[in-house]
């Protein structure tokens, strides 16, 4: 009788494992597609060449758009600045001396139009000579291209100044270029330079990306392009502790239009002649999607049956 009730007993449990199976075989969908998740990472690099003089961009910290996190030594930059102040403190006072010779000059030419005119109604009631009326007129002309020749430097100070300003507008974009300034929102995801280290144009300093939303790169076959339309929500599975998944929706921004082979990163020996098409979603990220993290879609239009 205790034999029989030990049989009875594990044939239940041989059942209820059954039916679990099946229960759990029900729930879980096959993917129609697999792939990881990625996000647009952007490499910020120096734009002058200097001592990296501070960097606050440690992994893992999240910077702001246009935010200041970097500095390049300046110094030689900062010296060409100041030699040009003084260059335009010079041409500012060769300006004002050139001006005051000129105020000189026109009172000068005042006086001696008056002298000429006087000199011409003597000649005409014939109380000067002409050689006296030639040499005050003479005078005057003389006056005149002296006042050409002042008029003349005048124009080479100001475009000398002009020079100097546009020097000075270099020197002020070669102080910005020392500036680094982080282009996008987003999560530090390497450093590769620290404060005290040369650096040079194009050098990368670090690696940032936006992570609030990730996109999910996959890959669908001719057969299942149909199912797909840019703007459809699709169902995501990650993997969760314990075996379990969670289900997460995200929305296709874009489908290649161009074949291709299925790559070597999900692909077996019997899938390498196969032909797929990529196509990439977003999904919004709370926080628990990592770059490279492994996803599985299944289609919308699965989820009915």
């Amino acid at each position: 009788m205790k034999s029989n009730t030990i049989k009875i007993v594990v044939i239940l449990s041989v059942i209820c494992h059954i039916f679990l199976f099946i229960s759990c075989s029900d729930d879980h969908q096959v993917a129609d597609a697999y792939g990881n998740f990625e996000a647009d990472e952007v490499l910020v690099s120096a734009q002058s060449q200097g001592i990296l003089i501070s960097l606050d961009a440690d992994e893992g910290v999240l910077l702001e758009e246009n935010q200041l996190v970097g500095m390049v030594d300046t110094m030689d930059v900062v010296i060409k600045q100041n030699q040009l102040f003084a260059q335009l403190t010079v041409n500012r006072a060769k300006m004002q001396n050139l001006s005051a010779q000129l105020d000189i000059q026109e009172e000068q030419r005042k006086n001696l139009d008056r002298e000429v005119e006087r000199m011409r109604k003597l000649l005409i009631e014939e109380a000067a000579t002409q050689q006296q009326y030639d040499d005050i007129e003479g005078r005057l002309k003389v006056h005149q291209l002296q006042t050409t020749a002042l008029e003349t430097q005048r124009n080479i100070i100001a475009a000398e100044r002009n020079v100097l300003y546009e020097q000075l507008a270099e020197v002020v974009y070669f102080l910005d270029k020392c500036r680094i300034i982080n282009p996008v929102k987003g999560t530090v995801l390497e450093q590769y330079a620290e404060a005290g280290e040369l650096v040079s144009p194009g050098r990368a300093v670090y690696k940032i990306a936006s992570l609030d939303n990730m996109e999910l790169k996959f890959y669908v076959s001719g057969d299942q392009l149909a199912s797909i339309i840019i703007g459809d929500s699709i169902r995501v599975l990650i993997d969760r502790p314990e075996n379990q998944m969670e289900t997460l929706t995200g929305v296709i921004t874009w489908i290649s239009s161009e074949v291709e082979f299925t790559p070597k990163i999900i692909q077996t020996r019997e899938e390498r002649v196969n032909m797929v098409y990529a196509a990439k979603l977003r999904v919004h990220n709370d926080g628990q999607l990592k770059i490279g993290m492994p996803g599985e879609v299944i289609f919308m239009n699965k989820q009915a049956h």
